[in-house]
């Protein structure tokens, strides 16, 4: 893995599920570039704010989908390209599929408008795998506990099947470069399972990444 172009791993799925968790913890392990989406770079800190501050202006579901479109494109000038270019492994939490799952399946956004307005902001850059921690909405509220839920968090529940359905059917027709791990088993379970996807599908099974 010394040399060439560097892997894009992004991990997708709904609020609470746990995927941030495993992202970290993936990106530690292979000695990847860990970051996020939005808020990646200074520029998607400030479009985080528009975007999830829970009593924060109103975002109509368009103007949503290119904030979060601008975001990625940053994200990926800025970060992701350079980091792939270098040779090193990237690890994002949230990638192109959340645009799909959430403005798309949840808002009803036209899917084949956000992916060419998705393909213009990564310049037709792809994640090399997408791992979808799945988890039913019911047990993702549960464990977001206590937590002061986001704007995308407080709406309603419906919203949020969509998303998770959408994100199974982003799955089931993405072929090798989406996985789906069972987000329901302790971290440590969820995370051995990653692991096995990360080395079945990238033969990233033993030593780090660049």
């Amino acid at each position: 893995m010394v040399g060439g172009r560097g892997r894009l791993i992004a991990f997708e799925g709904i609020d609470g599920c746990g995927k941030s968790t495993q992202a970290a913890s993936l990106a530690r392990e292979i000695g990847a570039v860990s970051t996020r989406e939005p808020g990646g770079t200074a520029v998607g800190r400030r479009l985080r704010e528009i975007l999830l501050t829970a009593d924060g202006m109103p975002v109509s579901g368009r103007a949503e989908a290119l904030l979060m479109i601008a975001d990625r494109a940053q994200h990926v000038e800025e970060v992701v390209g350079p980091a792939l270019d270098r040779g090193r492994w990237v690890v994002s939490d949230r990638f192109t599929g959340s645009t799909l799952a959430y403005q798309g399946y949840g808002r009803g956004l036209d899917l084949g408008d956000l992916e060419q307005l998705a393909a213009f902001a990564t310049g037709g850059l792809v994640p090399d795998l997408t791992i979808l921690i799945d988890l039913p909405p019911e047990e993702a509220r549960l464990r977001s506990g206590a937590r002061e839920p986001d704007r995308l968090e407080r709406l309603e529940e419906g919203f949020h099947h969509r998303v998770r359905e959408g994100y199974l059917a982003l799955a089931a027709s993405g072929g090798d470069r989406w996985a789906v791990v069972d987000g329901r088993g302790t971290v440590e379970e969820v995370a051995t399972a990653v692991r096995a996807v990360v080395g079945e599908r990238l033969e990233a099974g033993t030593g780090t990444a660049p």
